[in-house]
C-alpha cells in the first residue's frame, strides 16, 4: 500500500474462533481472563514476528497498539538488538480495558485484584523493552508513571497530528440560533447526557445541536432529548461532510466524563475555526485553553456546562477571537512537524 509493505497477522485468540465472545456485555469473567492471557503470550504471532524481522532487517522498531499481537512482540524485537519505540494511545499496559473505566462507565482508579496482576505482568514484560515511549499528552505520561510502569524509559509527550490541508481561517456567519455540535461514540462516557441535561436548563429554544456517530446507548439519547432540537445525524458520509459540520457549527462540544488521552475531534473542529468547549478531564485542557480557543468546565457539571452555553447564546459576539484562536491552535499539530520530531527521535536510537 502506496509503497509500504503490509503484514496481516490475524490474532489467533479466544475471539478470533467464538462469535459469542464479541459482545463484550456478554463476556464471562473467565473468557476474559483467557483472552488477555493468550493475547499476552501468544507465541505463535512472536515467532511470526520473528521471521518478520529476519526478513526486512528494520533498523528500529515502532510500535503503536499492539492488541492481538501479544506482548511478547517487544522482547522478541529486543532480542535481535532492535532499538523499540512504543506510542502509547490508551492506558491498555495497566488497564484490561484500555480506558480506566468500570461497567458502570464511572472512572477506575485502584483496579480489582485481577486488573493489578494485568498490570504487573505487563510491567514485568515491558520493563527494559522499550527505548523510548511517545504519548499524545502529559497526562498520559503521567498515568503511566503513577502505575510505576517505564519508570526506567524515557517518555516523550508527542501530540497526534492532523491533516491541515489548504485550510484557512473562516469568519462563522452569526443566525438566530446557536449551532452546537457533537462527533464522537454514543456512549455515556462520552458525556453526551450532560449536554442533553444542561440544554434542558437552558430556557432557550434557539440553541441546537448536531449529533455525529454512533453507539450502544444511541437509544437512551435519543429517549432523553426528544423535546430539544437535537438533531441525530448517525455516521458523517465522508469528511467532506462532517468538514461542512464543523464549519456550519458555532461551538464543539466534547463533555467527556472520562480521562481522554488527547481529543482528534478537537483538532478537527479547530482547524475549522470552531471553537470547543470540553470538559476538564485527562489530556484536555492540553488542547482546550480556557478562555484561548473555547471553555473548559468540571467534568459531570451539567449547570457548569449550561453556564457557558447561556453566556454565548446572549453573547455570541465572544466566539469571534476563540475563532480565531482556534484556527491558529490547529496550525501547531501539522503532520509535517509531526514527522519531524520523530525523526529526530529515531536519530536519536540510531
Amino acid at each position: 500500500m502506496n509503497g509500504v509493505k503490509i503484514y496481516r497477522l490475524p490474532p489467533n485468540n479466544l475471539y478470533a474462533f467464538y462469535d459469542n465472545f464479541k459482545n463484550q456485555n456478554n463476556h464471562k469473567i473467565p473468557s476474559k481472563v483467557m483472552w488477555h492471557i493468550i493475547d499476552t503470550f501468544n507465541l505463535r504471532l512472536k515467532n511470526k514476528i520473528r521471521t518478520i524481522l529476519l526478513d526486512e532487517k528494520p533498523d528500529l522498531v515502532h510500535v503503536h497498539n499492539f492488541g492481538g499481537l501479544s506482548t511478547l512482540l517487544f522482547n522478541e524485537i529486543k532480542n535481535n538488538g532492535l532499538p523499540v519505540v512504543f506510542t502509547a494511545h490508551d492506558y491498555s499496559v495497566i488497564c484490561p480495558k484500555a480506558n480506566l473505566l468500570r461497567s458502570d462507565n464511572s472512572i477506575c482508579e485502584e483496579g480489582s485484584l485481577i486488573c493489578l496482576g494485568y498490570a504487573k505482568i505487563k510491567k514485568f514484560l515491558l520493563g527494559g523493552a522499550v527505548d523510548v515511549v511517545i504519548s499524545p499528552s502529559q497526562f498520559l505520561i503521567n498515568k503511566l508513571r503513577e502505575n510505576n510502569i517505564f519508570n526506567e524509559t524515557e517518555m516523550i509527550k508527542l501530540p497526534n497530528p492532523i491533516e491541515l490541508g489548504e485550510t484557512s481561517p473562516s469568519s462563522k456567519p452569526y443566525h438566530k440560533k446557536l449551532m452546537l455540535l457533537y462527533v464522537g461514540e454514543l456512549s455515556k462516557h462520552k458525556g453526551l447526557h450532560i449536554l442533553i441535561e444542561a440544554l434542558k436548563r437552558i430556557d432557550d429554544e434557539n440553541i441546537c445541536v448536531d449529533i455525529y456517530g454512533r453507539g450502544v446507548h444511541e437509544d437512551y439519547f435519543k429517549s432523553i432529548s426528544k423535546d430539544l432540537n437535537v438533531f441525530f445525524r448517525g455516521y458523517a458520509n465522508g469528511f467532506e461532510e462532517l468538514k461542512k459540520a464543523y464549519q456550519n457549527a458555532n461551538v464543539t462540544v466534547v463533555p467527556s466524563i472520562c480521562y481522554e488521552v488527547f481529543g482528534m475531534i478537537i483538532l478537527e473542529s479547530f482547524m475549522n475555526s470552531t471553537p470547543v468547549i470540553a470538559s476538564r478531564i485527562g489530556g484536555i485542557p492540553e488542547v482546550v485553553r480556557d478562555g484561548y480557543n473555547g471553555f473548559l468546565f468540571k467534568p459531570g457539571s451539567v449547570n457548569g456546562l449550561r453556564r457557558i452555553l447561556e453566556r454565548i447564546s446572549e453573547h455570541p459576539s465572544i466566539l469571534k477571537e476563540l475563532e480565531r484562536n482556534a484556527y491558529k491552535s490547529s496550525q501547531g499539530y501539522s503532520i509535517e512537524d509531526h514527522v519531524k520530531k520523530l525523526e529526530e527521535i529515531y536519530r536519536g536510537l540510531l
